[in-house]
């Protein structure tokens, strides 16, 4: 597996892409989702969430970067899922936590740990220690 370019090293369009843009899309579809099939916003807001918060932390050089990387997703993706969802204006498909922002430092945490699982996986595979550069 080739690893993506350092996030450091894009250009500050690329940055904002994927650090705002992509989870902000995303977790709209996934709050769309919610209100229509309980399935597939398990599929959304698992399988494939989990594959974006590790690849987001393989940008990065070392778990702290990837941590913070994650954090920041993490954070985007939950708010929007409910503003998604509050946007679509349907009932949820799937049990959401009382309150709902539980979701959000839900995604929040699990997005810092999957980014710094990613940032460490790179720190490994080029062959340095799993710390920040």
């Amino acid at each position: 597996m080739q690893l993506p370019p350092l996030f450091e090293d894009r250009p500050f369009w690329l940055q904002l892409l994927g650090l705002v843009i992509v989870p902000l899309v995303f977790g709209l579809l996934t709050g769309f989702a919610l209100g229509w099939n309980e399935v597939l916003y398990l599929i959304m807001v698992g399988p494939i969430g989990i594959i974006g918060g590790f690849l987001g932390g393989i940008e990065h050089r070392g778990w702290e970067d990837g941590f913070v990387r994650g954090l920041l997703g993490g954070l985007v993706y939950g708010s929007f899922i409910l503003l998604g969802h509050k946007i679509a204006g349907t009932d949820p498909k799937a049990d959401l936590p009382d309150p709902q922002v539980g979701l959000v430092f839900l995604t929040t945490i699990v997005g810092g740990i999957l980014g710094a699982l990613g940032g460490r996986f790179r720190a490994r595979r080029e062959g340095g220690a799993p710390a920040a550069a």
